[in-house]
């Protein structure tokens, strides 16, 4: 029974969203503010399973609050806000939340999605055997990279979409399908999203000999490379 955190300054889209989640079986908890939220994650660093946080917060907003979680934790996080523009969803991605819901909403949808988070969180937690590459090698238990034994800092998605590239060396993958094995079929957006992380992620590998090509018109290939002395 997955305990979730929903944290919204609204107190009736609380009481919404609680229901519905609780109508699913699952545990819930509030918080009105996200500075109450970032005080009852810091002192129970075990729980929740996965937080649903709106971006427009008193005292703390969602957008620093889904940016700390990230630096102590790797648990789901779904944004649930009245903001629709692209460039608020894509930089919610960004900082690390797992999926973006707008408001209003089908609580059936939210339900569904938070399914689905939670079966990918639960996957990537399962042992799995060391992926390597030349001098990259990224351990999918442990969530770490090195690259010549150095560890390399990856944010939650360049780390997935690294792992998807460390398992098919070589291969070309289309921007579907790392949208599909990334983000996963209930994703709302773009092939642009994988275009920023892609690019992002390239850059934190320069130095190492192995990049990422853009096969025009296909979608990208992880690949090794000679680098000058």
């Amino acid at each position: 029974m997955p305990h979730i955190l929903v944290v919204d300054g609204d107190p009736h889209a609380v009481d919404v969203v609680r229901a519905c989640l609780e109508a699913e079986g699952c545990q819930t908890s509030s918080a009105l503010n996200g500075q109450v939220a970032w005080q009852m994650l810091r002192v129970d660093a075990g729980r929740p399973d996965l937080v649903i946080l709106d971006l427009v917060l008193p005292e703390l907003d969602g957008w620093e609050l889904c940016r700390r979680i990230r630096t102590v934790s790797d648990r789901p996080i779904i944004i649930l806000t009245a903001c629709d523009d692209d460039v608020d969803q894509i930089l919610g991605l960004e900082l690390g939340a797992d999926d973006y819901i707008t408001k209003p909403f089908n609580p059936r949808v939210l339900a569904a999605r938070v399914r689905a988070v939670l079966r990918r969180y639960a996957a990537g937690q399962q042992p799995s055997a060391l992926l390597e590459l030349a001098e990259v090698r990224l351990d999918p238990a442990r969530r770490e990279v090195t690259v010549g034994g150095r560890p390399l800092s990856l944010r939650t998605r360049e780390f997935d979409l690294l792992q998807a590239f460390l398992a098919h060396p070589g291969l070309v993958l289309s921007r579907e399908q790392l949208l599909d094995r990334v983000w996963g079929l209930d994703f709302d957006g773009d092939d642009t999203t994988v275009n920023v992380h892609v690019t992002r992620l390239r850059a934190k590998l320069q130095g190492s000999s192995v990049t990422i090509e853009a096969v025009r018109g296909v979608g990208y290939k992880l690949v090794t490379r000679t680098v000058s002395a």
